[in-house]
């Protein structure tokens, strides 16, 4: 059996180009009792998940300028296999992807449900 997972411990990395869409996952990922760190672009993110050994958890838009976020996916899952993973986009994406994917838009419930999901 599993056992609950502490909130407060996880670190969840959102990334996303929107500045404001990344702010209000970010919120709300605080106010459901997650710690979050925040980085506007794939390359922002790279070097955090290199130098911080705390992220439990990706968020990623797939859509950004520079590197996309199937790329940082798959750069994450080198650097840090452990770290889980949830693209989302507004987008048909026509490539099956191997990640948790969620459709812009969507209910905060449904963020919420993804990432019990992929915390176990």
């Amino acid at each position: 059996m599993n056992e609950p997972v502490n909130r407060a411990a996880v670190k969840i990395l959102v990334v996303d180009d929107d500045a404001e869409v990344r702010e209000i996952l970010a919120e709300t990922l605080v106010e459901f009792g997650y710690g979050v760190i925040q980085a506007a672009s794939a390359e922002e993110a790279l070097p955090m998940l290199a130098m911080r050994k705390d992220i439990n958890l990706v968020i990623t838009d797939v859509r950004m300028p520079g590197m996309s976020g199937l790329e940082l996916v798959e750069h994450a899952r080198v650097r840090c296999p452990a770290v889980r993973v949830i693209v989302i986009s507004g987008y048909f994406l026509p490539q099956p992807i191997t990640v948790r994917f969620l459709k812009k838009p969507f209910h905060m419930h449904e963020l919420a449900s993804a990432v019990r999901a992929e915390l176990g």
